[in-house]
């Protein structure tokens, strides 16, 4: 029946996707960043992405007439976190039809099967980028300076710079050239702490190294705001959009969409 269902849902993505694009010329262009695979360290498990916060968001990009990209800070293969896979023996995510459309879709695990290396991208050519959550991010966009650095720079040129659910832990560190930290004035989300007592409730273990929140709440003269746990939720503060965990990756990007056509009026 979940294979059934794919190829239902498979095929309205594409007839809606192949109207979009004849009826709509390409507004500009976006550039999703996803993370790549890694292991957890609290875990062992083999993580990766979220699917439904790149599925959904490139979604609602494609149907508003925007092209996307899809890169990675090292670039190759991509994978779902297991838990946001529909078709993972938990069930946790199994009502996400339209991440269950792309994974029996040759077309678009081609797109995951090969980003881009973020060393070849032109950041100049994007109008929007939008940065996807998941497990492997507190791992491997941590740390990561090339890629703060990329959004930080991007962010300074003026364009909508989104992140959402666990890559918005690059925001508790990201600094801009003054040293004062990108959040510093603003308001801002991400994943929550009663998110994570119930991922780890969930799974009968502790899954994150940390808790964003509790670093967020730390911070000096940054408002970091969040909603009853699992709302889909997402803040545009300036050109910086946050999304709060994996249900607020389409409200963020309708925030991202807002933005470039209020620019484009």
């Amino acid at each position: 029946m979940r294979k059934i269902a794919a190829v239902f849902v498979l095929t309205c993505m594409s007839t809606c996707l192949v109207l979009a694009q004849h009826q709509i010329t390409s507004k500009g262009k976006i550039l999703m960043i996803a993370a790549n695979p890694s292991v957890s360290e609290t875990t062992g498990w083999p993580i990766g992405f979220w699917a439904a916060e790149l599925t959904h968001p490139y979604w609602e990009f494609t149907q508003a007439g925007y092209s996307i990209d899809i890169a990675s800070p090292a670039g190759g293969k991509l994978q779902f976190d297991g838990y946001s896979d529909p078709e993972d023996p938990s069930g946790y995510s199994a009502s996400d039809l339209l991440s269950m459309g792309w994974k029996y879709s040759p077309k678009y695990m081609e797109l995951i099967n090969n980003s881009t290396p973020l060393s070849q991208v032109k950041a100049d050519q994007y109008d929007a980028i939008f940065l996807v959550g998941g497990q492997s991010p507190m791992y491997t966009f941590r740390g990561n300076k090339e890629l703060i650095d990329f959004v930080v720079k991007y962010y300074q040129g003026g364009k909508p710079t989104a992140v959402v659910c666990h890559a918005t832990c690059i925001l508790l560190e990201a600094k801009l050239p003054n040293g004062k930290f990108l959040v510093s004035g603003k308001r801002w989300t991400g994943f929550a702490n009663s998110e994570e007592e119930f991922a780890d409730k969930f799974v009968g273990k502790k899954i994150q190294p940390f808790w964003i929140e509790d670093k967020a709440r730390k911070m000096g003269n940054t408002t970091f705001v969040v909603k009853p746990a699992f709302t889909p939720f997402a803040i545009e503060d300036g050109n910086l959009i946050t999304g709060q965990q994996q249900n607020s990756g389409g409200e963020a990007a309708r925030l991202v969409i807002k933005s470039l056509e209020h620019k484009r009026k």
